[in-house]
């Protein structure tokens, strides 16, 4: 197996695509203050033939990642770009700001914490803490989870509108981990309509054997779903009777709504 090194490997082009490049390039050039008054000199500037040039203009300012000037003679970056850039900036936020939040879960209720994001089909865990005490867990930071079948994605996906998840979902094929893992996109919607009723998605064994997990969703200021936050341990701690089970619950619904009011979110009740 090859050693790891430190130096980054030069990126193939092999796969690109020339459109998104040529696009990409054009962003960068506007970026840097020039407003493709002149056709010709920008075509020019950029590698870009004057027709292909004018269509990529007339994309990137309909999907807003352009305007035009208030003089109109040229273009500037549009709030599409910030859009993207506040959208890359929140979730790191979430990342530094979540992880004291999810050390201290951790420490309170001695069961791993976990902060995940949703990515397509999957949940990516961006923040692991884990307490003072030994546990096994596959789960590390940079894993990737169907969500589906797994708390955090269940509970983000919960405070999701049916046609969205319906989008993510389609012609994608389910696997079951366990006989409890919902195997179609209607018995994932059924799951997830009571996941949003009890306002938090609990698993016991419905991901891994031997496993429970609990998760509650992180809201942003427009009530959008961020991330969600976990614990996972030993099944029998979150099995209905516990002793555990209460102050699980209560552990991960406190960081959920502390690390959602610093993301901006303000409750309706």
């Amino acid at each position: 197996m090859p050693q790891e090194s430190d130096e980054k490997a030069p990126r193939s082009v092999s796969y690109d695509v020339p459109p998104v490049t040529r696009a990409m390039a054009l962003l960068r050039y506007i970026a840097a203050g020039n407003r493709c008054r002149n056709i010709a000199k920008a075509s020019a500037a950029v590698g870009i033939n004057r027709t292909t040039l004018i269509r990529l203009l007339h994309t990137l300012e309909r999907e807003e990642m352009i305007e035009k000037t208030p003089e109109g003679d040229g273009y500037v970056l549009g709030y599409g770009v910030l859009e993207l850039a506040s959208g890359m900036l929140s979730s790191r936020d979430v990342v530094r700001t979540g992880r004291p939040v999810l050390h201290h879960l951790a420490a309170e209720t001695g069961l791993s914490a976990h902060l995940g994001v949703l990515a397509g089909t999957d949940v990516i865990v961006l923040v692991r803490e884990t307490p003072e005490v030994q546990l096994v867990s596959n789960i590390r930071v940079g894993s990737r989870l169907p969500a589906y079948a797994t708390v955090m994605g269940r509970v983000i996906l919960s405070h999701m509108r049916e046609d969205e998840v319906r989008n993510i979902f389609y012609d994608y094929n389910f696997s079951a981990f366990t006989d409890q893992t919902p195997t179609t996109v209607d018995s994932l919607l059924g799951q997830l309509k009571e996941d949003r009723a009890a306002g938090i998605a609990w698993s016991v064994a419905f991901f891994e054997e031997g496993i429970g997990s609990c998760a509650c969703v992180v809201l942003d200021q427009n009530n959008a779903p961020v991330c969600a936050i976990s614990l996972s341990g030993p099944q029998a701690n979150f099995e209905e009777g516990s002793e555990k089970r209460q102050q699980i619950m209560t552990g991960v619904v406190d960081a959920a709504r502390r690390l959602s009011a610093m993301m901006g979110h303000i409750p309706t009740n």
